[in-house]
């Protein structure tokens, strides 16, 4: 069981890093696409501005690509081992691999890079204007 208060808990959860209560995304559906990557300015329960400056985000690409090389990485030793596709038949898979899970690893991507900065702070009472 994963408890409150640990990382896992936050991004697992679509949780704000620092009280673990209010929400991060809009969307708790990942593949609603239409809200799926819209996020919260700021946490519901103690105002935690989860845009810290502008283009704060933009550090969540690495964390995206190093999520989309595990997925391909992944993907092309489930096609070779289990499948027995070569190497060229093997990027079928990949590829829809990668397509189907985008909403996946760029939810992900964004809740961990915040929860690289932000840690969590046990008994955090709620307060609106908190930053």
């Amino acid at each position: 069981m994963i408890k409150k208060g640990t990382k896992l808990y936050s991004i697992l959860f679509n949780k704000c890093p620092r009280c673990h209560e209010g929400d991060f995304m809009v969307e708790k559906n990942m593949f609603k696409l239409s809200k799926a990557f819209k996020m919260h300015e700021k946490c519901s329960n103690c105002g935690l501005k989860y845009t810290m400056e502008p283009s704060f985000f933009y550090g969540a690409m690495y964390v995206n690509y190093a999520l989309t090389v595990g997925i391909a990485i992944a993907t092309f030793v489930i096609s070779t081992l289990v499948f027995n596709l070569n190497l060229l038949q093997s990027f079928i898979p990949i590829v829809i691999a990668l397509l189907l899970l985008f909403p996946v690893s760029t939810r992900l991507s964004r809740i961990i890079w915040i929860n690289i900065f932000v840690n969590y702070e046990k008994g955090l009472k709620s307060n609106e204007n908190a930053e």
